[in-house]
C-alpha cells in the first residue's frame, strides 16, 4: 500500500503563509505542517490549528549552524528543548514530527542532537525514520525560479512515478505573497498552493491507489512506530 504525507514547512513565518497552508489543507491535498515557534506569526498559526483538527502539526526547528564543539552542541540542545516547550505552550499539543528550517538537522555535527531529542520526545525526525522523504517539489534550483517544478503536470508526474509502497513525506511551501514579509521564495509559494489545490491531484491519488495520511494517522499505515520514534497528539484543556 502507498501512503502519502503532504507536509508544509514554515507555518508561522508570515500571515500569508499561514493562510496559504490552511487553504492547501482545506481545499487541497495538504495533510500536515511544521510550525516555526520563534517566527513572527507563530501564535496566529497555533490558533489556526484549532480550526483544523485534522491537520497534523510538527516542530520546524530553527537553529543556527556552527562548529561542532561541545559548548555549541549544548547550546543547540538547550534551544531545541526550549522550542519543544514553546510549541506546547502556544498550541496545547505535542508535535507529531520534527524537522528543521533549511533541513539544518542533516548537518552531521547537529544530527546527533536532533536524533536524541526526537527519541526523547517520541517523534519521527525527517529523513531519519521509515518515512521516506521527498524534497523535489520545490520551485527554485541553483538560485533560479523554476515554476515548472511546481506546476500541476510535474506534481502529477511525481504522484505517478515517485511515490512507492510504504509512507512518503512530500514537503512543500505553499502560501500567499505577503506585502509585509520579504522573502526570496514568494510567487513560488502561490504556485505551489494552486498546484496542491488542483482537483486533478485527488483523481491522480485515487488512480495510483495512494492514500493521503497525516503524521498523527501513522497507525493506519501499519508503519513500525518504534522505528520512527512514535507519534503523540494530545491537546490540553
Amino acid at each position: 500500500m502507498k501512503y502519502l504525507i503532504v507536509n508544509a514547512d514554515d507555518f508561522g513565518l508570515s500571515r500569508g503563509i499561514n493562510r496559504g497552508i490552511l487553504d492547501a489543507h482545506r481545499q487541497g491535498i495538504l495533510t500536515s505542517t511544521s510550525l516555526m515557534v520563534s517566527a513572527p506569526w507563530s501564535e496566529e498559526a497555533a490558533g489556526l490549528t484549532r480550526t483544523a483538527p485534522e491537520l497534523s502539526v510538527g516542530l520546524h526547528a530553527h537553529v543556527v549552524s556552527g562548529t561542532g564543539n561541545s559548548a555549541r552542541l549544548r547550546t543547540v540542545r538547550s534551544e531545541l528543548r526550549a522550542q519543544f516547550t514553546r510549541f506546547f505552550e502556544i498550541t496545547g499539543i505535542s508535535p507529531t514530527h520534527l524537522d528543521s528550517h533549511h533541513n539544518i538537522h542533516r548537518d552531521p555535527e547537529l544530527l546527533p542532537v536532533f536524533l536524541e531529542l526526537a527519541s526523547e520526545y517520541e517523534v519521527p525526525l525527517r529523513a531519519y525514520s521509515r518515512i521516506r522523504y521527498f524534497a523535489e517539489f520545490y520551485g527554485q534550483w541553483g538560485g533560479q525560479t523554476h515554476l515548472e517544478q511546481i506546476n500541476p503536470a510535474n506534481l502529477l508526474r511525481i504522484l505517478r512515478t515517485e511515490i512507492g509502497p510504504g509512507v512518503t513525506e512530500l514537503s512543500c511551501h505553499p502560501g500567499y505573497v505577503d506585502p509585509d514579509f520579504a522573502s526570496g521564495y514568494s510567487m513560488e509559494r502561490e504556485a505551489e498552493l494552486l498546484t496542491l489545490c488542483d482537483p486533478r491531484m485527488r483523481r491522480a491519488l485515487a488512480k495510483e491507489k495512494i492514500e493521503l495520511v497525516s503524521y498523527h494517522e501513522l497507525h493506519k499505515t501499519g508503519t513500525d512506530l518504534g522505528a520512527c520514534a512514535g507519534v503523540r497528539r494530545q491537546r490540553t484543556g
